[in-house]
């Protein structure tokens, strides 16, 4: 082999060298150039994770106002008590303190302060004071960090509409869950400092984002309005030994709801408390022998908001519905004669008016009065399944309200093939089918305002309360509750308004009389599923003045004890809350 070709190899080896190191090293300069460039974002957040403890700043919830600035929901500072195990110097004192101030076992301190963790929360939710004595001690390792917990100043005033919140502030029930992004805010944040080993390095400060505290709702609601309702409720409630009792106020022009009280209400500062009926706290013994879903089903009974939450047949309160749909479609007038002998026949049953004697002659406008059933079986006849379901439509009875709560429930209604002439006939005076009281009351507003549908409401505007809001004119912005749909003539729903207000004036309303006012309305009592068993609704709807009304009101009890009647039952205590809430209302509003 001659020396030349010896040579060849080593040059080629030499090239083969250079060629995979030059290779190597863009391979490694291109992944330093994708690491550095690319990459730097994701591996500048993950080295602050490694150099940097975070703590949270909780933002302070928006609160919640009547319409007149009294506050229903607010914040106090409470405090959260935490440990960071690196940091703790002298874990003996700092078990003994956490443990006398706080009063917590020490074992269950300890186990909090020896466990290896970035950060260990001790006790949540501790008063001020306490708070601020654990952080004049100066232990180290332990962070008292401020936080805030709802507070509801008059307990359980408006109880199934404010609703209320969890352990960690976020909305549970009612408004406080509807308005949850208006109302959390924005939680801020603490980062420290740290070495490798997790330990805070003091010669370096703190950072500090701050919170965006939520925005304040206020709403249509009056808490002197809703006091009165209450109130009015809770007597109907201890005198009738009934079931429930709920009352409804609100605007039929705009849809703006003053008071909805549904007792027995809770006490929002203690949700998950039970109570039996009579209103005796349930005992330890008496809570242990309860099983889990026992507690459950009783406390969200007691949560439940009848007004929108359930449904129940009206009774003759929907013979509002039946005047109005057969005015419109010109079956009936005000004059026309009728002839009530106690019952009605339709096909094979006798269908009874509750006076079994009979109102004998009468025309429409004294059948109202007397809240005959055979006259308004025979309106509902006359117009016949399809006819009367269109009007159903018509005043969007079907549909829900749109209010601003959570969980309403929707109408139960016959469906065209499956209504005959004895389903049509109970329909006509409001049995046979169902639909919650907010509905009713909605729809009845409808038809006396002038015809137009409005949307009951809760919200009136919100305010930005946070430190880089705008100007004045940009922290308020108000809700806006489309409405106005044109579902009954001005003309009907005029003749509508003066029948019922002979219905209070002469009639059988006469009980929800006041003086000096001129008051409509219309009685009801309904017998419950399974007829017979002797469980009955009494209700009435009344609304204020009767020429244009500005204020609504339904008074519904749920199975009341001895007298059950309608006019004799709700009547009265709805007179009462117009003759109380009339004079400051005209002055308020």
């Amino acid at each position: 082999m001659s020396q030349e070709s010896s040579r060849f190899p080593i040059k080629l080896r030499t090239l083969v060298f250079a060629g995979a190191s030059f290779l190597l090293l863009l391979a490694v300069t291109g992944r330093i150039v994708w690491l550095m460039v690319w990459q730097s974002a994701y591996y500048e957040e993950e080295a602050l994770d490694v150099q940097q403890r975070e703590r949270a700043i909780k933002a302070a919830r928006g609160e919640i106002y009547d319409r007149n600035g009294t506050l229903l929901a607010g914040n106090r500072t409470v405090c959260t008590v935490s440990v960071v195990h690196n940091q703790v110097e002298k874990p003996e004192l700092v078990i003994q303190k956490l443990s006398e101030l706080l009063k917590l076992s020490k074992e269950s301190v300890r186990k909090k302060v020896e466990k290896y963790s970035s950060r260990e929360i001790v006790a949540a939710n501790v008063d001020k004071e306490t708070g601020d004595q654990i952080r004049m001690l100066h232990m180290r390792g332990v962070k008292v960090d401020e936080d805030y917990k709802r507070y509801y100043p008059f307990g359980t005033l408006a109880s199934k509409i404010l609703g209320f919140t969890g352990g960690d502030n976020q909305g549970i029930l009612g408004l406080e869950v509807e308005y949850e992004e208006l109302l959390k805010g924005q939680n801020g944040i603490i980062l420290t400092p740290t070495d490798a080993a997790g330990a805070e390095l003091e010669e370096q400060a703190e950072k500090r984002v701050e919170p965006v505290p939520g925005k304040n709702l206020y709403l249509t609601l009056d808490a002197d309005v809703q006091s009165y309702a209450q109130q009015t409720a809770q007597c109907l409630y201890e005198e009738k030994s009934a079931k429930h009792v709920s009352i409804m106020v609100m605007n039929p022009q705009n849809g703006e709801i003053y008071a909805m009280a549904d007792v027995p209400e809770y006490d929002l500062n203690a949700p998950f408390t039970l109570y039996h009926e009579d209103g005796s706290e349930y005992s330890k013994t008496e809570l242990a022998a309860l099983s889990e879903k026992e507690r459950s089903d009783l406390r969200n009974q007691m949560w439940r908001n009848f007004c929108i939450n359930d449904t129940y047949e009206p009774g003759s309160t929907f013979k509002i519905i039946t005047m109005a749909a057969g005015l419109s479609e010109g079956v009936v007038t005000p004059e026309e004669n009728f002839f009530c002998p106690g019952y009605k026949i339709v096909e094979d049953r006798r269908i009874r008016c509750h006076k079994t004697s009979g109102h004998g002659s009468e025309t429409f406008v004294q059948g109202a009065m007397n809240s005959c059933n055979p006259v308004f079986m025979e309106v509902g006849l006359r117009m016949g399944p399809s006819v009367f379901l269109k009007y159903v439509r018509q005043f969007q009875i079907l549909k829900k309200t749109g209010v601003d709560l959570p969980g309403e429930a929707a109408a139960i209604m016959h469906s065209l093939e499956n209504i005959g002439e004895v389903e049509l006939a109970t329909m006509s005076f409001g049995q046979s089918f169902q639909l919650t009281p907010l509905r009713h009351l909605t729809t009845i507003c409808s038809l006396i305002n002038g015809g137009k549908t409005i949307i009951p409401h809760f919200a009136r505007y919100s305010e930005d309360v946070s430190a880089n809001a705008n100007a004045s004119a940009n922290r308020v912005e108000f809700f806006k509750w489309e409405a106005g749909e044109q579902v009954l003539s001005e003309k009907v729903s005029q003749t509508v308004q003066t029948i019922l207000e002979a219905v209070v004036a002469e009639g059988g309303g006469k009980k929800a009389a006041v003086e000096g006012y001129r008051i409509g309305g219309k009685t009801a009592t309904s017998e419950k599923l399974p007829r017979g068993n002797g469980k009955y609704i009494s209700s009435f709807v009344g609304f204020f003045p009767a020429d244009h009304p500005t204020l609504a009101v339904l008074v519904l009890v749920n199975e009341p004890q001895g007298i059950y009647y309608g006019g004799t039952v709700c009547a009265p205590p709805a007179a009462d809350i117009l003759q109380n809430i009339i004079p400051f209302m005209k002055e308020r509003y």
